[in-house]
């Protein structure tokens, strides 16, 4: 084999001929030229590109597509007009059977790499019925454009300059008309726009959520302070859109990346939408978290209630609960189910769902979760059946691993939007005296790179 030392022309700038032949778990497609791999922005497996290295590693680099010279046969036309500009997808130009493809490559290979699993029990990966329109929340930064003009829309790629969009097909129909309307009573009423860079104006954020099976709508502003005649403004939105539930203010004066303050202010209507899932009813608020796929999360969730066939007498503990979204529909079918959650409001509108549906079989707790594993376990007569899990994209902390190798549940059932933290948190818990039964990969979001997972795990009997 050459040696590296001894390939020719290897520098920023360089124009090559490269074929690509694989997608990175970021969404960039990945080449290999003169023994080095390449990752080229808004590439498809198949094609053969001109391209121009932007970025050089001894043993990797990076590259711009300058010219298609042969595309690829899963190369499609994409479905939004600024695919190529736009970082909220990556994979418009892929036809969806690869982009399918690639996410079960993504996981099978993060469980043997970083996991060690030499036999990996994954079923296949469970595609969405509706590639596009899935999105049910959106939230869009504000700037100002030529002459003036709103802007809302997401960052180009690699950058903070927005793409100014007035509808997008990833996300939910009903919420396109509720952008433009948006945008166009901002522009009027001549609200000032924030600047991160100076840390000065008032609007952030536009934040719009639509109920996927209800048809509510929730729109918010994100801003430093007050709007004038916003109070006027938000009744005007209500009347005219009759979808629209509630509109609401949240403020968020810090310097900061993060979208939400701590104050969120109901302006007209309501502060939530309601929303169906798997029969449950819930509220949603304009900063609760809630899977931003409806159809696909009650599919896999379909799919945890099948498997752990629950019985009626089991405890289930859901750890990282949020706002019960999967604690109400397992307690359905246990005797008993508690909830661990460390934000305090989520908690207080998880216990509001719970009532709202009549299930008194449910108990939710305010804490970190390695502490309140051990003190629920240790208050029940009997051994916990099943422990859920659905962490931060970061996985679980090793403590968490840690009581849950002392309290021992029978089950546990591991929910995961990041395949490599899933792996390595799996890898200690097989450490631990359990068994992966089972692995099933679902595509929440498609036209991205982003997949999601659930993982079976059970005591291994030896």
């Amino acid at each position: 084999m050459t040696s590296l030392a001894n390939v020719s022309h290897w520098q920023q700038g360089q124009v090559i001929d490269l074929v690509v032949d694989d997608l990175s778990n970021s969404g960039d497609g990945v080449g290999r030229w003169q023994e080095r791999v390449v990752f080229v922005a808004n590439a498809v497996p198949g094609d053969r590109l001109q391209v121009r290295l932007t970025r050089v590693k001894p043993t990797y680099g990076y590259g711009k597509q300058l010219k298609i010279i042969e595309p690829s046969p899963h190369r499609v036309r994409p479905a939004c007009i600024v695919a190529d500009k736009c970082g909220g997808c990556q994979w418009q130009a892929v036809n969806y059977p690869q982009q399918l493809k690639a996410k079960e490559h993504q996981v099978k290979a993060a469980m043997e790499r970083i996991g060690g699993f030499a036999s990996v029990p994954m079923q296949p990966i469970l595609g969405a019925s509706s590639p596009l329109g899935y999105r049910n929340k959106v939230t869009y930064p504000l700037a100002r454009g030529n002459g003036g003009t709103v802007k809302a829309g997401y960052y180009r790629q690699g950058t903070h300059q927005i793409v100014n969009l007035n509808q997008c097909p990833i996300q939910n129909d009903s919420l396109n008309p509720l952008l433009v309307a948006a945008k166009a009573a901002i522009q009027a009423r001549g609200w000032s726009l924030y600047n991160e860079k100076k840390h000065q104006g008032r609007l952030r954020n536009l934040a719009l959520r639509v109920g996927q099976n209800t048809g509510q709508e929730l729109l918010t502003l994100v801003t430093t302070g007050y709007l004038p005649n916003i109070q006027e403004q938000a009744e005007q939105w209500l009347s005219e859109h009759p979808n629209l539930v509630g509109v609401c203010l949240n403020i968020n004066p810090e310097r900061t990346n993060r979208v939400f303050g701590e104050e969120t202010r109901c302006l007209a209507g309501q502060l939530y939408l309601e929303e169906t899932f798997l029969d449950v009813r819930l509220r949603i608020q304009p900063n609760t978290f809630f899977q931003v796929n409806t159809a696909q999360a009650e599919g896999l969730m379909q799919v945890v209630l099948e498997r752990l066939n629950l019985q009626g007498n089991e405890t289930v503990i859901d750890a990282y609960c949020g706002i019960g979204t999967l604690s109400l529909p397992l307690a359905k079918h246990a005797a008993r189910c508690v909830g661990i959650e460390v934000q305090a409001e989520s908690v207080a509108q998880a216990k509001q769902n719970a009532s709202l549906n009549g299930l008194q079989n449910t108990d939710f707790f305010v804490g970190a979760v390695e502490n309140l594993l051990l003190e629920i376990s240790a208050q029940q007569s009997n051994p916990v059946d099943v422990v859920m899990l659905d962490p931060p994209r970061k996985g679980c902390d090793r403590i968490v691993l840690d009581a849950l190798a002392q309290i021992t549940p029978a089950r546990i059932v591991y929910m995961s939007c990041n395949p490599a933290t899933l792996a390595r948190d799996l890898k200690i818990l097989c450490g631990n005296g359990y068994t992966l039964t089972m692995l099933q990969p679902a595509d929440f979001f498609p036209q991205t790179a982003h997949v999601e997972c659930v993982a079976f795990l059970e005591q291994t009997i030896f």
